[in-house]
Order: structure tokens, then sequence, then C-alpha cells
């Protein structure tokens, strides 16, 4: 029996996915939190083997607790359920230490599909983004932009565009806010902007084109 804990800070996504595995003879659910340090709190006394999370939270947000995972707790794997687009994050989440990476407009016979894969060991995107990393297929403009990002690029990207000021980015990441400047410096260069705001409108209009 697959011990699967699930993390979304929206409650009925998280009772929807209680449902949809209460009757699974593969799967049970050990729990269901809200954000990421909920999930860190959560496996340090109950045994969990996969986790599905979000990738967006107020509270730690899931690409750093991918990297808390693969310090702290290599043997729990970890597949993101996200409404963000795949080709955003996906391939920098699998660089994290995810497992897969499962798009919330997926239907539930996918989700499943994905925790087996996973519990088997495996690897699960979406048969596009496998496609496109294996054959090198031309993906999108803004596609191509951010799978040239390092992981922690993304992180603080993802951080930015929500609103974190550099304090608390730096607290959030653990590093220290010169760090912080320095990945804001490059991303503008990689962007072609100046300034924070510029910054912040072209990383959401990337987004919104794909």
């Amino acid at each position: 029996m697959i011990k699967l804990l699930i993390a979304d800070n929206h409650p009925i996504i998280r009772k929807g996915l209680e449902l949809l595995f209460s009757a699974s003879s593969n799967v049970e659910i050990v729990g269901s939190v809200d954000d990421g340090q909920a999930i860190l709190d959560f496996i340090k006394s109950n045994p969990v083997d996969i986790i599905l999370t979000e990738v967006n939270f107020p509270n730690l947000n899931g690409l750093t607790v991918l990297r808390h995972l693969k310090t702290d707790y290599p043997d729990i794997k970890t597949i993101i359920f996200s409404g963000e687009p795949e080709e955003v994050y996906a391939v920098n989440a699998i660089k994290a230490g995810a497992s897969g990476y499962v798009s919330k407009t997926v239907n539930i016979i996918t989700i499943s599909e994905a925790i087996m894969k996973v519990s088997e060991g495996g690897i699960y995107l979406s048969n596009e983004i496998t496609q496109q990393l294996a054959f090198g297929t031309k993906s999108n403009r803004s596609g191509r932009f951010y799978k040239k990002l390092s992981t922690r690029e993304a992180e603080v990207l993802k951080l930015l565009t929500i609103g974190r000021k550099n304090k608390e980015i730096s607290k959030e990441l653990d590093i220290n806010e010169k760090t912080v400047s320095t990945y804001k410096a490059r991303l503008m260069r990689k962007l072609k902007v100046t300034n924070l705001v510029d910054l912040v409108n072209q990383a959401k209009l990337r987004t919104a084109e794909l």
C-alpha cells in the first residue's frame, strides 16, 4: 500500500483527492496539509512514500520543499500537482528532486498512473514534455526561456512574481540578501529588463503566453 501525503492550499482540492483515493486498494492517504512547512512538519513523525503537492504556497514554496526533501528525506518521492504551466516548472521541478509533474487539468486516471509509475521508481511527465526532452522538439519561445533557468533562478523568479521582498526570499531559500540580488540581476539580463517591475511583468507575460 502506497502511503500518500496530499499538500495543497485549496481545501476543495485536498478533499477531492481524499475522496478519489478513499476506495483505492493501492493508495492510502496518510495526511493532508496546506503549505510547504506543514509538509516538513508532517513527515518528521509520519511514514510517507509519496507526496502529491502544489508548487505555490504562501509558506515555503514547493521547489524549496523539494530541496529539503532531497537532502533530508531522499526515500520519499514527490509529484508536483500544479496549475502552473508544465512548460515553466516541470523540468526545474525534476532537477530539484521531484519524481513527476502533473497538471491540474488532467483526469483522475492520469493522477493514479503518475502515482503508480513514481512508486515503481519511474519519472512521470506528460507525453508532450517527454518528447521535447527526448527528441529536442521545439517548444515556444517562453518555454525555451524557462528551460534555460537554473532551479534556483526559477525559485527566485517565482517568489518575485508573487510579491516577495529580498529579505523574505533570502529567509525562505536560506540564502543571503546579496545572493538574492545577484539572482535578480541575472534574471534581468536574461529577460532584457532594467528594473523589478518590468522583470515581474515580463515573467507573468511569458507565463501567460504558454
